[in-house]
């Protein structure tokens, strides 16, 4: 528990040093890949998977 919370400080320190404009920079990259169509499918496909292991369906 004590290496998360050193963790999860540290970033958040660097993440703070680093800016605004860096985060923004980030959540764009993310939300580009996100959207790419492959990665859609692929997300669908494990969506499935998931699904099929713990025996659910989908809605």
């Amino acid at each position: 528990m004590k290496m998360f919370l050193l963790g999860a400080a540290a970033g958040y320190v660097l993440g703070a040093k680093a800016g605004r404009g860096r985060y923004e920079q980030i959540v764009r990259t993310y939300r580009k890949i996100a959207d790419h169509p492959m990665v859609q499918g692929a997300a669908g496909i494990a969506r499935a998977k998931v699904g099929e292991r713990f025996g659910r369906t989908q809605r």
